[in-house]
């Protein structure tokens, strides 16, 4: 195993905690859950409802992928918490899926609890895998 690469994304999201944007080892790639927070406006209120919420989480993991030289294509698991879980599973879901084509949907738990950071409506982690070098 090779030694852990702890990652700070430049220009992303400021972390509500002490931690890494990411940690990569082995070409695993694995993303701190991320807030609907604004990176550019960072103390600026949360967007209002699941949906908008949802959205601005996922921009916020695009911009750590990115950080990494990865994008969704290359996550392979989420995990996803929601404050208000049977009240918003339904919109959560309908617009997470706008994020991944059908056929390439990564293995995803999505758990209900009891408060979030910040006071947010929906948090996301992901795990995703370096591509590995072409031999040719």
């Amino acid at each position: 195993m090779t030694e852990p690469i702890f990652h700070m994304i430049t220009g992303g999201p400021r972390p509500v905690a002490p931690f890494s944007h990411a940690v990569e080892v082995d070409g695993w790639v694995i993303l701190t859950g991320q807030m609907p927070t604004d990176p550019t406006a960072p103390d600026a209120p949360l967007p209002e409802g699941v949906a908008a919420q949802t959205r601005a989480v996922m921009r916020n993991l695009e911009i750590v992928l990115k950080g990494v030289g990865l994008d969704l294509s290359h996550v392979v698991q989420m995990r996803a918490y929601l404050t208000e879980f049977e009240r918003d599973y339904a919109a959560f879901n309908t617009t997470y899926q706008g994020f991944f084509p059908p056929d390439r949907r990564p293995a995803r738990t999505t758990v209900g609890v009891t408060a979030l950071a910040v006071g947010a409506l929906v948090e996301i982690d992901c795990i995703a895998r370096r591509p590995e070098p072409s031999r040719g």
